[in-house]
């Protein structure tokens, strides 16, 4: 789903959703904000639009209704289709970003084939059984694996190399 409320407001649609009992994720980071000539540190959304609600049409419908700044989004090329994710490719995606401190997030065309490396498969662990590519770091002595919402997001987080099963 979309939300088109600005950035800073006081209660945005995903705190709205959650008031009212339903289900929602948006991939949140950490920024430095001024406030009132100080600085904090707050979580604040990735994409501030990008919603992700698991409820059906029939709970959703009166809401975005209501509501004129909640919006469906909907595929390319299709008409009045919502876009929705599987549920085990969710639940993967919303573990892995729990799993970790410091997820990093990627659009798909901000991944560039110079950032993609080796496919592993992650064996014991927190990750167990998590299947990707691995995140090229010149330098890095962390170890990343990337998690994919197919053609929308991407998340990298950290693996313990004792974990990684090369493919």
């Amino acid at each position: 789903m979309r939300d088109l409320k600005r950035w800073n407001a006081q209660c945005p649609a995903y705190k709205q959703l959650q008031d009212l009992g339903i289900t929602v994720f948006t991939p949140m980071i950490w920024k430095l904000i001024q406030i009132h000539g100080k600085r904090i540190r707050k979580q604040v959304p990735f994409m501030q639009d990008m919603l992700f609600v698991f409820d059906s049409r029939q709970v959703i419908d009166p809401i975005v209704e209501r509501v004129p700044t909640l919006q469906y989004r909907f595929l390319r090329g299709t008409y009045c289709e919502p876009m929705t994710v599987r549920n085990e490719d969710m639940e993967r995606f919303i573990k892995a970003v729990g799993l970790t401190e410091n997820p990093r997030y990627y659009t798909p065309d901000e991944l560039t084939p110079a950032m993609v490396g080796k496919k592993v498969r992650i064996i014991g662990g927190p990750l167990d059984n998590y299947e990707g590519r691995l995140q090229k770091m010149q330098g890095s002595r962390t170890k990343r694996l990337f998690v994919e919402l197919p053609s929308l997001l991407a998340v990298s987080v950290e693996v313990n190399p004792e974990y990684i099963q090369f493919v």
